[in-house]
């Protein structure tokens, strides 16, 4: 028996990094995943790597800032798999990287509308059916930055993964009577094309991973497998958390 046998999950920036990784595992681990991301080739690419190693998956391309495709992702979990049991709600964006004056308006509104608005709008469709089959879990990425600690340039990121926050404790509270646990994950540093948007070159790697207590970089699997215990009956008690993943840099001080 695998952790998630008979589970359907919608598993959103599944094209690349943590959410491919996830996707992968929550495969093999007996869910049916339902998987979103902008890049339409990508995204099948993972969704034919599921198919090929005997997992059920179906593919929805599309931008998590439009409310639409969350309603197109529930109701594909619906059509094709019966209804909806688990969501690790994993796309994001850091935005520009700068001082926040040099920001625009419309860089402020976009970074807000991937990371913060997709939330609200991804718990506005999947509460109601993960409801429906008696109980749920949803996770959404959020991040240490702005958590436990500062970083200049990223002010955006930091406020609009700092709100997830929020909305994971007030939806853990109004949800838990109908057994749907919600919960934040805040990983470190990772092995990501987004990750390496920021950290671009050997030393400002170097400098990344020296931040952490293992002075190295997580791979994406490593992520995807705190994931994958939010969302499993493991952690059946485990709601309205914000869980580090995050290799200590949050009390790292050498």
């Amino acid at each position: 028996m695998t952790r998630l046998d008979n589970k359907v999950a919608i598993i959103t920036g599944a094209s690349s990094g943590i959410g491919r990784a996830a996707a992968l595992l929550f495969a093999r681990q007996g869910a049916k995943v339902v998987l979103s991301a902008r890049g339409r080739e990508r995204l099948e690419s993972v969704a034919d790597e599921i198919r090929a190693a005997g997992g059920s998956v179906f593919a929805v391309a599309g931008d998590v800032s439009e409310e639409a495709h969350h309603e197109a992702l529930v109701d594909a979990a619906r059509t094709e798999f019966g209804g909806l049991d688990i969501a690790f709600n994993n796309a994001g964006t850091t935005g520009p990287v700068g001082a926040l004056t040099a920001l625009s308006m419309a860089e402020w509104q976009e970074v807000l509308g991937v990371n913060l608005t997709s939330g609200f709008l991804a718990a506005k469709y999947q509460l109601p059916a993960m409801e429906a089959r008696g109980g749920g879990s949803l996770v959404f990425t959020s991040t240490f930055v702005g958590y436990t600690a500062g970083f200049p340039g990223l002010a955006a990121y930091a406020a609009s993964k700092s709100g997830l926050v929020g909305l994971v404790q007030v939806l853990a509270s109004e949800y838990g009577p109908k057994d749907i646990r919600v919960n934040a994950l805040l990983p470190g540093a990772t092995d990501t094309p987004m990750g390496r948007e920021v950290a671009n070159t050997p030393e400002a790697l170097q400098f990344v991973a020296g931040l952490n207590a293992f002075k190295r970089i997580a791979a994406p699997e490593e992520i995807a497998e705190a994931a994958l215990f939010l969302c499993s009956p493991a952690a059946s008690f485990t709601t309205g958390t914000a869980m580090l993943v995050d290799g200590g840099v949050s009390i790292n001080r050498v």
